[in-house]
């Protein structure tokens, strides 16, 4: 069984917890089709302090294919922290009420943690600020390893705005339990933070740090993609310095070896050529369907 009681970063899990959901994930493809009632008698509360489409609605769809119920906001204006200015306390001490976990997602670094520790029910984080996003980095794993049937011994490029990208520091956590090796590809402005790059260094994994999208894709297996984050950066004027200028397009493919996969957390603006769609390495859309049966897998091991 898991050792956690919510999931709050992807560094409170062990490998053998991580493969476990993975494999439990697997085991969900057949169910996510045919449906269950394991959680009939569930009721999960999606608290949404930011916009969302793909893990707000997978998180839903994966309960609702266990059988359980959903209820929650998606727009923190219509609730009682956004319009009348209640602590992010109060308010999980009041759905804790209502419901038997709780799944947030906040602008604020820390604020899942914060939430986890008022909460009496289990607490799901989200999307955490620029810091975490735990379940992304799970459903990304179980994307890897349904797409190239492995973790272990792969190399995979971590691409775009690595400064502020919360998927990718949950995922380079990830994969510090892994035997991989990862090259981080982003403009001088938007490379990793260095703190994750020291627990990198000092877990053995072999990482290298480039500077352009070309020297990015070469001869890797996995090609992970990210959006510039208007939204993170404190000055506007640093997001125009690096605007539109890490991108991935189409000739870039050719660069590629013929079976790498390009991932990207979506949603996307100007770095994903929409061109690469059509091509056999483009699997995103792909990835997105994994994020329903990795969150199954999640709900049902904190919730059975």
């Amino acid at each position: 069984m898991p050792r956690f009681h919510n999931l709050i970063s992807i560094q409170d899990l062990t490998r053998e917890d991580i493969d476990l959901i993975l494999a439990r994930a697997s085991e969900m493809e057949e169910v996510s089709v045919r449906r269950s009632n394991i959680l009939k008698d569930k009721i999960m509360a999606c608290l949404f302090f930011e916009p969302s489409t793909r893990t707000r609605l997978s998180f839903e769809s994966a309960m609702f294919r266990l059988g359980g119920n959903v209820l929650g906001f998606a727009d923190v204006a219509v609730s009682s922290a956004g319009g009348k200015g209640e602590t992010l306390a109060d308010t999980i001490k009041t759905v804790e009420r209502y419901a038997d976990v709780i799944v947030i997602r906040h602008p604020l670094d820390g604020s899942a943690r914060v939430a986890s520790e008022f909460s009496a029910i289990p607490v799901i984080n989200a999307g955490s600020g620029s810091e975490e996003h735990p379940t992304q980095a799970l459903l990304d794993l179980y994307s890897i390893k349904k797409m190239k049937g492995k973790i272990d011994g792969i190399s995979i490029s971590l691409c775009g705005d690595l400064k502020y990208g919360r998927t990718v520091h949950s995922l380079a956590m990830a994969l510090l339990h892994y035997n991989v090796s990862i090259r981080l590809a982003a403009p001088p402005q938007l490379r990793m933070k260095p703190a994750i790059i020291e627990k990198m260094l000092s877990s053995g994994v072999d990482v290298t740090t480039v500077d352009s999208v070309e020297e990015g894709v070469k001869d890797v297996d996995v090609i992970y993609m990210t959006r510039i984050q208007k939204e993170r950066f404190p000055d506007v004027r640093e997001y125009d310095a690096v605007r539109g200028k890490f991108r991935l397009r189409l000739e870039d493919v050719s660069l590629m070896k013929k079976d790498a996969i390009i991932l990207h957390p979506l949603p996307r603006v100007d770095e994903l050529d929409p061109a690469i769609d059509s091509t056999p390495q483009a699997k995103y859309f792909d990835q997105v369907a994994a994020g329903v049966v990795t969150r199954m897998a999640i709900l049902d091991l904190i919730l059975n």
